[in-house]
């Protein structure tokens, strides 16, 4: 089942009181203030509607089958639809950080069925299927497959870390390893990408503490494929 298919599927089937003021309110007054508050906030529409996830799903499927390949290899389809499912059950997320829950829905499915931290010395295929190539940048497909090269561990970090833009106790926190592995893991990824990619290995630093920014990781993430990923700043907690 193509990825259209799969969207269309589900398309069609005390003191903080005192802080703000309020301190002579009984406790009813107060409930009833609350309730009628949470209503609001419900009705305004601030939370994200299963027709929003769908809508994402269909606006960005091309990025976010990509994000499932790199991450899940030969089983990025079953991680899509692992992550559509998530996505649309009703959740309660902030219609601005929807965007965000739906990537990390892809890489919390594809954690799950990969269990990188498990396989750690085992690479996926190095070639991209021709199903899965419609999904692939053109002119990527040489950095899709270096990264698929990569070791479960190795990739997962990369991809999160560089890509993604998680930080490495993110990353740690969501791959069930310490930072030191995170590091170390990064630190081969870079190499071995360095050496497929003929970029500078003297960039790729195997140390990530005291790492403020992107800087030591630069010829990396010029990587064309870079560009259909990151947000506008690191992200530095589990919170989208």
């Amino acid at each position: 089942m193509h990825c259209i298919e799969v969207v269309a599927r589900f398309i069609n089937n005390g003191a903080t009181t005192r802080s703000l003021g309020i301190v002579g309110l009984r406790h009813d007054q107060w409930v009833s203030m609350a309730s009628a508050t949470t209503k609001e906030i419900a009705g305004s529409g601030a939370y994200a509607s299963t027709a929003d996830f769908e809508r994402i799903f269909t606006e960005d499927m091309s990025a976010l089958y990509l994000l499932s390949l790199l991450l899940a290899g030969d089983r990025a389809e079953e991680c899509f639809v692992a992550s559509v499912e998530e996505s649309t059950n009703g959740n309660r997320v902030f219609k601005e950080w929807a965007r965000s829950w739906v990537r990390r829905a892809i890489i919390q499915s594809a954690i799950r069925l990969v269990s990188p931290r498990r396989r750690s010395g085992r690479t996926m295929q190095s070639a991209v299927s021709p199903r899965d190539l419609n999904y692939v940048p053109l002119g990527s497909e040489a950095e899709v497959c270096a990264i698929l090269e990569l070791a479960p561990l190795d990739r997962f970090v990369f991809v999160m870390f560089v890509l993604e833009r998680y930080s490495e106790h993110d990353c740690s926190i969501l791959l069930g390893c310490s930072r030191k592995d995170v590091g170390e893991a990064l630190a081969r990824a870079l190499q071995h990408l360095g050496r497929l990619m003929n970029f500078h290995q003297n960039e790729a630093k195997p140390d990530l503490e005291g790492t403020s920014g992107l800087e030591s990781f630069r010829p990396v993430i010029e990587m064309s494929i870079a560009r259909y990923f990151g947000m506008p700043r690191r992200n530095t907690t589990l919170s989208p």
